[in-house]
């Protein structure tokens, strides 16, 4: 018994440790800047609908010369596969915006 008094000990000390909750970790990421091609009240609409998942550098990125139904295809995919936050008529409006700023070969 005498050897189980520091074994007992050891498994509380553990148990113990384990128990302490964890701190929360913080993390204050700079806002992503606005590109120029989406400072207007157009692209505003799309910066508002589009930057809380991903950057907006991942749209002025894109290919240009690719037309409508490539934006169209690409904000149906950010709906039905990521599962962005978009009414029908927004996600409409947002691929029509895409569209007129980057769908020409520009």
């Amino acid at each position: 018994m005498a050897r189980m008094v520091p074994l007992i000990a050891g498994l509380l000390l553990v148990a113990g440790a384990q128990a302490a909750p964890a701190r929360p970790a913080h993390y204050r990421q700079a806002p992503d800047p606005l590109p120029a091609a989406l400072a207007d009240a157009p692209g505003q609409i799309v910066a508002g609908n589009c930057a809380g998942c991903h950057s907006l550098d991942y749209i002025t990125t894109q290919p240009r010369g690719k037309g409508a139904q490539f934006w169209r295809d690409e904000v149906t995919k950010m709906v039905n596969v990521y599962k962005a936050p978009l009414a029908p008529a927004d996600a409409d409006t947002v691929a029509g915006i895409l569209d007129h700023k980057f769908g020409g070969a520009g």
